[in-house]
């Protein structure tokens, strides 16, 4: 195989055809704040910090970051305020609708509903499900692969779930049978996995769901950060993300979708403004998004949800998608050539896939090579079982994998220094000793300095029960 020489590392090259990938893979597509953080090395020393988990939390983009700066002088309430700073806050939030309602295509009459994050948005989906006779009109199906957050909320529902086969044609042909038996009223989707990054059909699948008189919600946090989605054009009646995967700062989330359940759902944040008139026993509620966003909404949130979606619109498609398959391309290839590192997917007949690889090293936990990654290398990658226990057991990895995830803001190098700290790690083992603290993997005798702002410990005081099970 050929070679280029970047960063002073030797890095394998895909052939003539994709030089122009790989020098567009060389640097960051948009500018994304902290790209040049430094981390502190066990060893010693500091080392630009190798950010491969944009999948849990994206960084900023810089331009999100200066629009925030700029409007956080007029941050005030919304809706009931008379004040310039209040007018002006009113004015971007009910703006952002618009904004975001671009973004995915959306019809002129869909809602747009801002929540605290992808998880709170079908969440509130669950509670608008059409109702007979007070009991819900239809059951949900959904399958096994997917984020808790797709999987959760309907469990509170009549729902079925469909086990994926090994292959995506396969796993469509058994929802449509399992639809084609009628009572299903919305089919929940991810738009790509959070585990392997492959995208599944969501064109072919509203279509199928609408065939069986069903309609279709796409958890889209991670395929947005990734993908343009067009909801006219593909036929979705819902789609849902969230803006801290999206490169902007606070978490916001957002249903987009077909407001006639949305405007009859029981409100799902009782509170101020989200009524017509309260009584103190009873209540007249608002339809519209307000019906749903009780008390006061994360302004700023939903304003830098929106700016990142402006900024996304803008990319070059071609170059977004070239930037993305060169890093990964390189990624999965480096790391299948190393013996005893697997990587996995769901199914065989994938052919597309947003820039997250997941994998495993024989002979090493999942948390340790993360642990030993971030320490030694200075790369930052995730590990566990990514709130999506049905899948990973029933890809044989109960206790966790690794997930290296990437964006705009990543580079070739990064890929690299994760696959040169693989290779050390199988060829010279660790290089410091490593002990399990509240469930985590941390180095041992961690002497490495914090900012001064920051508690000066390792960081696993608040480690998730599913990581500790």
């Amino acid at each position: 195989m050929s070679t280029v020489t970047f960063d002073s590392t030797v890095l394998p090259a895909f052939g003539d055809d994709h030089a122009a990938h790989e020098a567009l893979a060389a640097r960051p597509l948009a500018a994304v704040t902290g790209a040049e953080l430094q981390a502190p090395l066990i060893q010693g020393g500091h080392v630009r910090y190798a950010n491969l988990d944009y999948g849990a939390s994206a960084p900023a983009l810089t331009i999100v970051s200066a629009y925030l700066n700029e409007i956080l002088p007029y941050y005030a309430s919304v809706h009931r305020g008379a004040g310039y700073a209040s007018q002006i806050s009113t004015s971007v939030y009910e703006n952002s609708r618009n904004i975001v309602r671009d973004f995915v295509g959306g019809r002129p009459d869909d809602s747009v509903i801002f929540t605290r994050n992808t998880t709170d948005s079908l969440n509130l989906l669950a509670g608008c499900l059409p109702q007979l006779d007070g009991a819900p009109a239809g059951e949900v199906l959904y399958l096994d692969i997917e984020h808790h957050a797709n999987l959760l909320p309907w469990q509170g529902v009549p729902h079925r779930s469909v086990i994926a086969s090994p292959t995506l044609s396969a796993t469509i042909a058994n929802l449509r049978d399992e639809l084609s038996q009628g009572g299903i009223s919305l089919l929940a989707v991810t738009g790509a996995s959070n585990v392997t990054g492959e995208i599944l059909p969501i064109a072919e699948l509203a279509a199928l769901a609408h065939e069986f008189g069903a309609r279709i919600v796409v958890d889209a946090a991670q395929l947005a950060p990734h993908r343009r989605i067009n909801i006219s054009e593909s036929d979705v009646d819902y789609v849902v993300f969230s803006g801290h995967k999206l490169y902007a700062p606070f978490g916001a989330g957002v249903v987009v979708g077909r407001p006639d359940w949305l405007d009859a759902g029981t409100p799902h944040l009782a509170g101020g403004g989200a009524v017509r008139e309260a009584r103190l026993d009873s209540v007249s509620w608002a339809t519209g998004p307000a019906r749903h966003e009780g008390g006061s909404p994360n302004v700023l949130g939903a304003a830098t949800l929106a700016r990142a979606t402006q900024v996304l619109a803008g990319l070059d498609q071609q170059d977004w998608h070239n930037h993305e398959v060169a890093i990964r391309s390189f990624l999965v290839e480096g790391l299948e050539s190393i013996e005893g590192v697997t990587v996995h997917r769901i199914f065989s007949d994938s052919t597309d896939t947003i820039g997250v690889v997941n994998f495993s090293v024989e002979g090493f936990d999942a948390g340790l090579v993360a642990a030993y990654l971030a320490a030694e290398h200075g790369v930052g990658l995730r590990d566990g079982r990514f709130c999506a226990h049905p899948l990973l057991k029933r890809l044989g990895l109960p206790s966790g994998s690794l997930r290296a995830s990437f964006g705009v803001g990543s580079r070739l190098e990064d890929a690299a220094r994760l696959l040169a700290g693989i290779r050390q790690l199988k060829t010279t083992g660790l290089g410091w000793d490593y002990v399990v603290d509240e469930g985590r993997w941390v180095p041992a005798n961690d002497h490495r300095s914090y900012p001064e702002w920051a508690p000066n410990t390792p960081g696993t005081a608040g480690a998730a029960p599913c990581t500790v099970d």
